[in-house]
């Protein structure tokens, strides 16, 4: 099994659902291990209702995340930095010029781009919280039995 980094960094472009999803998964499977954080390029709303109702299905509570930026880490101390966006990969690479940090892209589908009734919109949300989770899975292996 590979060695777990010691402080994660989940970055998106608003800080409101594919990096809160992450960074609750993280800490699901690895929070007592590994210093988890995430944040957006620009400053959003709080975390998407959506997003807590498909976290909520698989018993992990985002309800009290707060949306934050790059410019409101107040450590910038992390092994690895995963963007789930583009321009989050941009700022990532910027912020990472002066510090060894792992920059690493997993350009993740935005679920708030799809439109339609409810159940339409959950289930894209569901597929974003499923691809996350088996990234996450794979990337930070659980050694123990059981969990998600």
């Amino acid at each position: 099994m590979a060695e777990l980094p010691s402080a994660v960094l989940f970055a998106c472009t608003h800080n409101a659902v594919r990096s809160p999803m992450a960074e609750g998964i993280l800490k699901h499977l690895h929070g007592r291990q590994v210093f988890v954080d995430s944040v957006g390029v620009r400053s959003g709303s709080d975390v998407d209702p959506f997003a807590i109702a498909v976290m909520e299905e698989i018993g992990i509570d985002i309800a009290r995340h707060r949306s934050k930026t790059f410019d409101d880490l107040e450590d910038e101390s992390f092994d690895e930095i995963i963007s789930l966006s583009p321009e989050a990969q941009h700022r990532a690479v910027e912020l990472t010029r002066v510090m060894a940090c792992e920059t690493i892209l997993w350009n993740t589908f935005d679920p708030t781009l799809v439109e339609g009734s409810r159940e339409v919109r959950l289930d894209a949300y569901r597929q974003v919280r499923d691809h996350l989770l088996e990234r996450i899975r794979q990337r930070f292996p659980v050694s123990r039995m059981g969990g998600l």
